[in-house]
């Protein structure tokens, strides 16, 4: 890995492990605190019906905007000067938010946060696949596991936080700490500059070399098993390197498509999964005990899945599975709602394993970091746009029929398109290398004999 603009900061695999983790924790705190404590300042702040709807759709809207320019400043800027920005801009957004004195004042200091944070989407899984190459899976693991933790602890903490330290305000505030925390390992990456060739992981000439690292060396080796199979692959392919960009290879648009119907559902089980149990007569506490069972779910299944499905390079089989887990939860919803919610809200919990799953699959399908940084950009700027729709379709057809009947059936329906993405995208095959991956015309003949995609060889 010679490219500068992804060069390996010359600092342990440890410290690089928690520039990465503190990171990704950080990604979603400033966005479920708010949601926690809406009422209280929409009140305070005497804010309109229409600003607290911005504020809440804000943040996927952002995502993906700022996705499609994120790669344009990781080749600006190199990808540890870029991450380190953006985590000093989820600091500095943060710490702005203490001295709230209007809703306009909230909006603003939450645009700057969730600029970087959607860089930070974008970008730290281009680090995990330049940094640690023969570790992809378990480090795809560990940071969807940090990801899933920022997510669910500040919705679970922020109301008791606010009660202890005295209101709303502090209640915001507390999260800054962690963040700028955050910001220590990636300045000491940004001055220790980066390492020398011959000694930055992944690099096809250097000799391997033992590091230290809080990864478990079972846990790794299946991961470092395919690193081989890849590095090994690769190199023959070297010469025959597309000279077209990520985004005319149908793997990639397939990609995205799957990454945006996944994150979809996910905004919408998170909004609306309460409201449609309450509604279908479960109590308002057991309703709201039931979205975080999804959660507390999702928690090992980011952990494992990335580790399993990193060992082969075809992951249809998991794709498969989780559309089939995920259409149960919809058919259970739909059938017998307050029958058993604790086993539909389950089923829709591991179903939403796509998530991890999909950062899986950005590290995978492009043979170099540079490849993954473009096709990061692409899927997540595409992808949140995507999901930006849901959650208010949804509460629309809801409110237009009167019953949950219809948006679950769309729900449960946008599965077929995100069953096809996902076979396409997680065939095996990388975007940035010539001939690899499926092609349209493959594709259309798999579906056309009747037969679905051939098994892997």
């Amino acid at each position: 890995m010679t490219d500068p603009q992804v060069a390996r900061p010359a600092l342990s695999s440890a410290w690089l492990l928690l520039a990465v983790l503190g990171a990704a924790l950080n990604l979603r705190a400033a966005v479920t605190s708010v949601g926690a404590l809406l009422p209280e300042a929409q009140v305070a702040l005497q804010m309109s019906a229409l600003r607290a709807g911005i504020l809440t759709s804000l943040p996927v809207v952002s995502f993906g905007v700022v996705a499609l320019l994120s790669n344009l400043i990781a080749r600006r800027l190199g990808l540890t000067r870029a991450l380190t920005f953006a985590t000093v801009a989820i600091a500095f957004g943060l710490l702005l938010r203490v001295a709230i004195v209007d809703s306009t004042w909230l909006l603003a200091t939450s645009l700057v946060v969730l600029s970087g944070i959607a860089v930070g989407n974008v970008l730290l899984p281009v680090a995990v696949r330049a940094w640690f190459p023969d570790r992809v899976g378990p480090m795809t693991g560990w940071y969807a596991i940090a990801l899933s933790l920022g997510t669910g602890l500040p919705a679970a903490l922020a109301v008791p936080l606010a009660a202890a330290l005295g209101g709303w305000r502090p209640g915001l505030a507390i999260w800054a700490l962690p963040a700028t925390l955050a910001v220590v390992p990636w300045v000491l990456a940004l001055r220790a500059g980066p390492a020398p060739t011959s000694v930055r992981e992944g690099d096809s000439n250097a000799a391997p070399r033992s590091v230290s690292s809080p990864v478990p060396s079972a846990v790794s080796r299946p991961a470092q098993d395919l690193a081989s199979r890849s590095s090994s692959a690769v190199p023959s392919r070297a010469g025959h390197r597309s000279s077209a960009p990520v985004h005319g290879r149908l793997q990639s648009w397939a990609l995205a498509a799957f990454f945006g119907i996944q994150s979809l559902e996910a905004y919408v089980v998170m909004g609306w999964l309460p409201s449609i149990l309450r509604d279908a007569g479960v109590g308002a506490g057991s309703a709201g005990a039931m979205l975080g069972v999804t959660m507390v779910v999702g928690g090992p299944v980011a952990l494992l899945l990335p580790r399993i499905a990193g060992r082969t390079d075809d992951q249809r089989v998991f794709v498969v599975a989780l559309a089939a887990l995920s259409a149960g939860g919809y058919a259970g919803l739909l059938l017998a709602p307050a029958a058993l919610p604790l086993l539909w809200t389950i089923l829709l919990g591991l179903g939403l394993g796509a998530f991890p799953l999909a950062l899986l699959l950005l590290g995978l399908r492009a043979a170099t970091p540079t490849g993954t940084a473009a096709l990061s950009s692409l899927v997540q700027g595409v992808g949140y746009l995507i999901a930006s729709m849901g959650p208010v379709t949804i509460g629309v057809l809801r409110d237009r029929t009167g019953s949950w009947t219809v948006p679950l059936l769309v729900l449960a329906g946008l599965l077929a398109p995100k069953l096809l993405a996902g076979l396409v995208a997680a065939a095996p095959g990388q975007v940035d290398v010539d001939g690899s991956g499926p092609g349209r015309r493959e594709v259309l003949g798999w579906f056309r004999a009747g037969r679905g995609p051939p098994p892997t060889p």
